[in-house]
């Protein structure tokens, strides 16, 4: 099975999605099972992990193994792919440990990791309960890093791998109302960067996906709906078809739409403007 490529940092191309559709359309001759690598994908159940769980499908070299912990949506996306489903909730204390142990009874093996399980919560912080801010920062940071870290010393003995990680720009520029969920993703980024570091040299690739607002049910299940006028939520599919693209070119990092790396960029660069601007227009 051949390792995953490495290439520069990789951005989502608006002007692409012709080309897009063509390489997410199933082959004439799928790969025979054995042939497959395995990837594993959380939060599969909704959103962008079942865009991205779909678009895998649609290549035909996955063997897929879809987690999220809402039985009835998880069977239903894992009868679209021709997938395994796996139950589970991560925001409970042995739930990673237990969602590695069945995608390893499974398939034995783990190629790639999609890690897009993710919740959210809108509101001034000091009214934040304590169990949103612990199912914040369980879900969206400690989960994804003790998945990663139980994922990954499979992926260094059979010497291949591919780790993506799902964030948001909320962690590249903190949100209003979001601080909590901001600073889960800010840890995300920072440990998709640090981990990177530590694996040169060896053949496992790590992508940090930074979309912007997605059209999911996130929005409702965080309990404030998306009120902005700008920028208006994509659809998953288009973040599913970014993702993609980055494995199969091994990016870095990469973001949906790529316009938003122009502030992350400016943040970084140059904060005290960045922080005029954005109190001012929001």
């Amino acid at each position: 099975m051949a390792v995953l490529p490495h290439a520069e940092t990789g951005t989502e191309d608006d002007r692409s999605h012709s080309r897009s559709r063509h390489a997410a359309a199933p082959p004439a001759h799928p790969a025979p099972e054995s042939a497959r690598s395995v990837a594993l994908v959380t939060g599969a159940s909704s959103g962008i992990g079942a865009a991205i769980a779909r678009s895998l499908a649609a290549q035909g070299r996955w063997t897929l193994l879809v987690a999220g912990r809402d039985p009835e949506r998880v069977a239903r996306v894992a009868a679209e792919t021709d997938g395994t489903p796996l139950v589970n909730d991560l925001s409970t204390p042995d739930g990673v440990r237990r969602l590695v142990r069945s995608a390893v009874d499974a398939a034995q093996r783990i190629d790639l990791l999609v890690a897009s399980a993710g919740v959210g919560w809108a509101g001034p912080f000091v009214t934040m309960p304590t169990s949103a801010v612990d199912d914040v920062l369980t879900v969206d940071l400690t989960a994804v890093v003790q998945l990663v870290r139980l994922v990954l010393p499979h992926m260094l003995l059979q010497r291949r791998g591919h780790l993506v990680l799902i964030g948001s720009v909320a962690g590249c520029l903190g949100v209003e109302g979001e601080a909590v969920y901001s600073a889960a993703k800010a840890g995300l980024g920072a440990f998709a960067d640090a981990l990177r570091y530590e694996l040169r040299g060896t053949s496992v690739r790590v992508t940090h996906v930074v979309p912007g607002v997605v059209d999911t049910p996130f929005f409702a299940h965080r309990g404030v709906p998306y009120s902005r006028r700008v920028p208006r939520p994509i659809p998953p599919e288009r973040v599913a078809r970014a993702a993609l693209r980055a494995i199969d070119r091994g990016s870095r990092e990469v973001f949906v739409p790529r316009w938003f790396r122009i502030p992350a960029g400016l943040r970084a660069l140059a904060p005290a403007a960045y922080r005029q601007l954005a109190a001012r227009f929001g």
